[in-house]
């Protein structure tokens, strides 16, 4: 495993060679790179072509991660965890990721955003609860994720007054999101106390292939499977622009 820890690869290229501070530099600046190029494709879908089916688009997010984690070579026999151990994660991953995108239907992608970006309150409260982590933080950690919390209020009241695409169900919908991704961060540690050998990408592909048929009820019962179809076949740029989404918040799956 250590070996296989120390081997790093960065669109097929190997940077096991170079030193560790480039290979730092390179990766990050890789994950800022992707988590733009994500934002500016998510509001291309979401405000200028008007896709927002949550649940449909979560669907085809599982499969194009399945299919890049099968082009780096992992298979269910190099798993070092019974399938069992990802049902709960699998559970709140694809409820977060549905309701997340779903919420956009009637939030504008700022304010959406916005209270993603306050999730460190609900998962640090809820680390002191998972079983196998039970974790505190000291009290300036609390307040300063209060005072986050406090001016994500603010904003809110302020969006709420100057922009028509924001609803009470979209917020509940991103809270909803939340209070799951409380538990995601948190499951997600607990799996790596209980085996120190798991690695993130069998949790990543475990945890997608148990949660794709948790998808397909709220897919059906929303009618997002059969308008969702419709739109994404009417619109070519549609489909590259999911792609590059998806293809882009792999490598920040579990933020």
């Amino acid at each position: 495993m250590k070996n296989e820890e120390q081997t790093r690869f960065l669109f097929g290229i190997s940077l096991s060679d170079r030193p560790k501070w480039k290979q730092f530099l390179i990766c990050s600046s890789g994950f800022f790179f992707g988590y733009l190029v994500n934002g500016i494709c998510e509001e291309y879908v979401y405000n200028r072509l008007q896709f927002c089916y949550g649940w449909y688009f979560t669907f085809v997010q599982v499969f194009v991660y399945l299919f890049l984690i099968y082009l780096q070579g992992f298979s269910p026999k190099k798993m070092v965890n019974p399938w069992k151990t990802y049902v709960k994660l699998s559970a709140v991953l694809m409820g977060s990721h549905g309701l997340t995108k779903g919420s956009l239907a009637f939030l504008n992608y700022p304010a959406q955003l916005m209270f993603k970006s306050t999730k460190v309150l609900p998962v640090m409260v809820m680390g002191a609860f998972i079983p196998g982590l039970r974790r505190k933080y000291p009290a300036h950690e609390y307040v300063s994720a209060i005072l986050l919390v406090l001016g994500l209020i603010l904003f809110t009241l302020a969006d709420a007054q100057t922009l028509p695409s924001f609803s009470v169900i979209g917020v509940i919908m991103v809270i909803s999101a939340l209070v799951m991704d409380s538990f995601l961060g948190n499951l997600q540690e607990a799996i790596f106390n209980m085996n120190t050998e798991t690695t993130q990408i069998e949790m990543l592909f475990c945890s997608t292939v148990v949660g794709l048929p948790l998808l397909i009820p709220p897919m059906v019962l929303t009618g997002e499977v059969f308008e969702a179809w419709n739109s994404v076949l009417s619109r070519q740029q549609l489909v590259a622009a999911m792609f590059g989404i998806c293809y882009f918040k792999l490598p920040k799956a579990y933020d």
